[in-house]
């Protein structure tokens, strides 16, 4: 292979002590790729950019500004609607509208551990990069073991809070119960007829919980068992998915000349997210003694991070090194863990529940259908969008 010069521009001053000797001494313009003057790690460093970079910032201001306002809109209207259609009576939404949104936001989810979280968690801190291949973070693979660990704390969150919560209301395990029949049970009053012979999805939104007047009630204690085991779950699920929103929006604030395409996709990614969030949200059984405001609130705070983030990198465009050695870390390690998290609520909690171990799976098979065919649909639109961002 033949050897050719690294042309890359000095400009940025970096933490690493054994490289940054090197790098005061020698010119990259001068290093030839296959040199054996400096390490391999080196010439990765600044075939990255990491070394050597510089500020991306390029202008587009008044867009970059534009952001804020589109992406909390998106991100607070398309989070807000499900759990909206579910409080709401005034608005009628069929049952089909209804799952398209859960279960199109649970391939989103499941999209997004993979795809949006972990790949990057790789390509920041992986064993191939410039963080990975120096200092300490070249003696062990942290990428997966981070992400390995995120996974087995919430796991054990999941398992002490599900036996306190099944201890404290002393009822079975709450996980084994269908969460969309607390939603559409069929021992429920309706505040209209409901007519299932004549092939109409029925409203959501006319089902009324009936909690101790049908000879197979839900009783208080369950209720507030399901929504304190469901809730948890979802606060897990919504702290991932915030640490990765708070990246994405400084990035965005602060980017070079891929500003334009990561807006757009950016749009699409908060409102794919925010419906999956949104979605699930809806599925939890609020009981009537909880604050009515709690999943209100959860999803305004989703729609405030990203264009907050947005902001502060607006506020710091000049100065943000979006590539450094420092920023790769904290990137690298944020996505590695939102990547567990992901990863164990998407399939364990969302997947696994609603398609696995849900016992009335079987009983229409065009409803599972449907399921499977938005959640198919949901993962394959967020995959395709990690073409770009």
């Amino acid at each position: 292979m033949k050897d050719f010069p690294l042309t890359i521009h000095v400009k940025f001053k970096y933490c690493n002590k054994e490289e940054s000797i090197m790098s005061t001494e020698i010119d990259p313009n001068k290093v030839l790729l296959l040199s054996d003057e400096v390490t391999d790690a080196w010439k990765v460093c600044v075939l990255d950019g990491v070394y050597y970079g510089e500020n991306e910032y390029n202008g587009s201001l008044g867009a970059r500004i534009s952001a804020v306002f589109v992406i909390f809109f998106v991100s607070t209207f398309f989070t807000l609607f499900p759990l909206a259609v579910q409080r709401i009576p005034a608005l009628k939404v069929p049952w089909y509208v209804y799952a398209f949104a859960r279960y199109f936001g649970t391939g989103v989810i499941v999209a997004t551990a993979f795809i949006h979280l972990m790949d990057p968690a790789y390509g920041e801190i992986g064993p191939n990069t410039c963080v990975g291949m120096t200092g300490n973070w070249a003696i062990y693979s942290w990428c997966p073991a981070i992400i390995l660990t995120s996974a087995v704390f919430i796991f054990l969150v999941d398992v002490i809070c599900g036996v306190y919560v099944e201890r404290k209301f002393n009822v079975t395990n709450s996980h084994n119960s269908n969460v969309e029949d607390l939603i559409v049970r069929k021992e429920v009053m309706f505040s209209a007829p409901v007519q299932y012979e004549s092939g109409k999805l029925e409203s959501l939104l006319e089902l009324k919980y009936n909690i101790g007047e049908s000879s197979h009630s839900v009783t208080n204690s369950e209720l507030t068992a399901e929504f304190e085991a469901q809730f948890g779950a979802f606060l897990i699920l919504e702290f991932g998915i915030i640490f990765h929103s708070v990246m994405i929006g400084l990035n965005l604030g602060s980017t070079g000349d891929e500003f334009k395409v990561l807006y757009i996709v950016l749009v699409f990614h908060q409102t794919f997210e925010g419906l999956g969030i949104g979605a699930r949200l809806s599925a939890i059984p609020f009981p009537d003694d909880k604050p009515k405001w709690i999943p209100w609130a959860c999803c305004v705070a989703y729609g405030l991070v990203t264009p907050i983030s947005t902001a502060i990198g607006i506020g710091v465009r000049y100065t943000y090194m979006s590539n450094s050695y420092n920023a790769n870390i904290v990137l690298g390690v944020l996505d590695a863990i939102s990547a567990g998290i992901l990863i164990y609520t998407g399939m364990v909690e969302l997947l696994a529940r609603d398609f696995i171990f849900n016992p009335e799976r079987s009983t229409d098979l065009i409803k599972l259908t449907l399921k499977l065919i938005f959640t198919l649909v949901g993962a394959g639109v967020m995959a395709l969008l990690g073409k770009w961002a």
